[in-house]
């Protein structure tokens, strides 16, 4: 039974693949973005993950597999171009999300330490290094990637948790609540496409999926797993987005952006929680690291053994399958190449097609699955036009990152279709 997970360990899952290095990655950009209405930006991005774990739930119960949202894609629609696409999207999401901690991780690290005097340069060689560091652990043993998340989800909980704590108690003498009130706000369009930027923070809780298969007593236990770690992590994130606002001047939260938390924490405890929240960052984007590039590898995996890749996936490389070498190098070309905001956006794109049609496999497949229609296709219309929403928006201020994130999406099909293509010809010559 040492195999099986309990509804503890499970709801840990889901906790801590969200709370990984999204909060510390995307807090200063949603601030950013909606101002003080930043945490109904996390609201409305909460609430779109809270209905697409239904079809989760559901699909985790119907068909339990390690592969998770790759097989849900296989049993919508059949193994050909479409799920090709978007299980190709997943594993290239994963790559995204992997690039999106280590900018958090070299972001946060100069502040404790700095390599050089040009904090951009230290910004790039810690992102890399940690990405690196992390592959090797992979290398050499996953149960020690194991252990580490499962002591990182303790230590960022503890932190984050006594942050709140004594965050909402510093509230109370702070000069900067006004600044919550609605005329304060970005106007409503606004603050629905900065929640979809972040949306990347919630992406997380699909881990479950993977480990659907052993979950005891799954009848009650998946349910409980997913709705219990989104809603936590809902309540999390607004308390967090509520203590930033109020803590902070939007001029010091746009000049510490990139490590927003830890300086939120500088009104009430100094330089102390300055440096605590920083580790606390540390250790989280690296846990997320170090999970995320096994969570990638074994998408890759998985979809090559589905044929939707060359069967050259499935190979391995010093005893782990090649995916992982090349989903390393991957993240360490999109980490030094893409700004922090380029990285979130392709990253919340990818998430919210992904979700949006895993929420069609639920509404399509809602007999068999014993599962409401009218949730899944409710899930299905809200992270499409989502998604749509983020595109338009972003396309008045930065064309250059919707054309990065069509263009993966395209990049995922079109190699999908000519690996296709030429798996049908080999097949009709032989």
């Amino acid at each position: 039974m040492s195999n099986k997970i309990g509804l503890k360990e499970a709801i840990s899952i889901g906790i801590g693949g969200m709370v990984g290095g999204g909060i510390f990655a995307v807090l200063g950009l949603a601030v950013a973005l909606a101002k003080g209405g930043t945490p109904i930006s996390f609201l409305i991005a909460g609430l779109i993950a809270l209905i697409t774990s239904y079809s989760y739930v559901k699909l985790s119960l119907a068909y339990p597999d390690r592969g998770g949202t790759v097989k849900f894609m296989n049993k919508g629609f059949g193994i050909g171009v479409f799920s090709g696409g978007i299980n190709n999207l997943l594993w290239v999401s994963y790559i995204i999300m992997l690039a999106l901690y280590a900018s958090a991780f070299g972001s946060y690290a100069p502040n404790l330490f700095a390599l050089t005097s040009d904090k951009i340069i230290d910004t790039h060689i810690y992102a890399s290094a940690i990405v690196v560091l992390a592959t090797v652990i992979n290398y050499y043993s996953i149960s020690v990637v194991g252990k580490i998340e499962s002591y990182a989800v303790i230590i960022k909980l503890i932190i984050l948790l006594s942050f709140v704590v004594i965050g909402l108690y510093g509230l109370t003498s702070s000069q900067n609540l006004e600044q919550l009130s609605p005329e304060h706000w970005e106007v409503p369009f606004k603050l629905v496409t900065a929640g979809m930027v972040i949306f990347v923070a919630y992406e997380g809780f699909e881990l479950i999926a993977n480990a659907a298969p052993d979950i005891i007593n799954p009848e009650k236990n998946i349910p409980k797993a997913y709705y219990y770690s989104v809603v936590f992590v809902i309540f999390l994130y607004i308390i967090i987005a509520i203590i930033t606002v109020g803590s902070l001047t939007f001029a010091q939260a746009a000049t510490a952006q990139d490590y927003v938390l830890a300086e939120a924490a500088k009104p009430m405890l100094g330089k102390i929680g300055f440096t605590i929240i920083t580790v606390a960052a540390l250790i989280s984007t690296f846990s997320a690291i170090n999970a995320s590039l096994l969570g990638g590898s074994r998408v890759n995996y998985e979809i090559a053994e589905d044929d939707e890749l060359p069967s050259h996936f499935t190979k391995k490389l010093w005893g782990q399958p090649i995916g992982l070498l090349i989903t390393t190098v991957g993240t360490l070309i999109l980490v030094n190449t893409l700004k922090l905001e380029s990285i979130s956006t392709a990253g919340s794109v990818g998430f919210l097609l992904i979700f949006s049609i895993v929420n069609f496999v639920g509404f399509k497949k809602a007999d068999e699955i014993k599962g409401n229609k009218v949730i899944p296709l409710t899930g299905f219309i809200a992270c499409f036009l989502a998604m749509i929403a983020l595109l338009v928006q972003h396309y008045s201020t930065s064309k250059t990152d919707v054309y990065i994130a069509l263009g993966i999406i395209a990049f995922c099909f079109i190699m999908e279709y000519i690996y296709k293509k030429t798996e049908y010809k080999k097949k009709t010559n032989e």
